[in-house]
């Protein structure tokens, strides 16, 4: 499971290189386009040789193009095999009950630390994934600063992108993880939110993984 998620990990920065290098090739001839992959992907279809590009500039985009297409299908077809193993996974099942928590996280974490006995609390693991604060102590004060990043960086990176894909949702809900991420937001920054909950999303699949119960959401805990 491991070796799948890092082939994935590799042919996805692939196709970002891919991407930026057909961003930067269009800029380089004074064509812009807007962010996203889906805008990049629409504009490159509306493309013809007859525009401003030189028939040899059009051909090699093109190409491009078809090794974009390439990358997409290998990615998807390593997806499918990790969403077919979660389904008949009982632990990636319950883990997935959590917000933020879908297939990628689910499967990786599992095959990352098993049932969790290495840790004796969600803290710990939170800790191992360099989700929590640094101290830093000055004339004997001490100071909390960003996040460790030590520990597994893949893990971390899936947990910041889920808690993301997750907060305008929960910020919407009248559960009381929803008041404390309200909460959080009306005192600091989006993105040191997004952090904080990807630490307490941590927390949470452990204590899922360890219990052997599923996530409430309705009550913030486990049922």
């Amino acid at each position: 499971m491991q070796t799948l998620h890092r082939a994935r990990d590799r042919l996805v920065g692939e196709r970002t290189a891919l991407i930026n290098q057909l961003r930067a090739v269009l800029l380089e001839r004074g064509i812009t386009v807007g962010q996203g992959r889906r805008e990049l992907q629409h504009h490159l279809a509306g493309m013809n040789a007859e525009g401003t590009l030189s028939r040899r500039m059009f051909i090699l985009i093109e190409d491009m193009r078809a090794q974009w297409c390439e990358l997409d299908r290998r990615i998807a077809e390593l997806d499918k095999g990790l969403a077919g193993w979660a389904r008949n996974e009982e632990a990636a099942r319950r883990l997935m009950t959590i917000p933020g928590i879908g297939v990628l996280n689910a499967t990786a974490l599992i095959a990352a630390i098993g049932r969790g006995e290495s840790f004796a609390r969600g803290r710990d693991l939170a800790a191992w994934l360099g989700l929590v604060p640094r101290q830093l102590t000055t004339g004997g004060k001490p100071r909390l600063v960003g996040i460790s990043k030590r520990g597994n960086k893949y893990l971390r990176k899936l947990l910041i992108h889920g808690a993301r894909a997750a907060l305008p949702t929960l910020l919407e809900s009248p559960t009381s993880l929803g008041a404390w991420l309200r909460g959080l937001l009306a005192r600091m920054h989006k993105n040191a939110a997004v952090v904080a909950l990807a630490n307490k999303l941590a927390r949470m699949a452990w204590a899922v993984i360890r219990q052997g119960k599923t996530f409430n959401i309705a009550g913030s805990a486990l049922a």
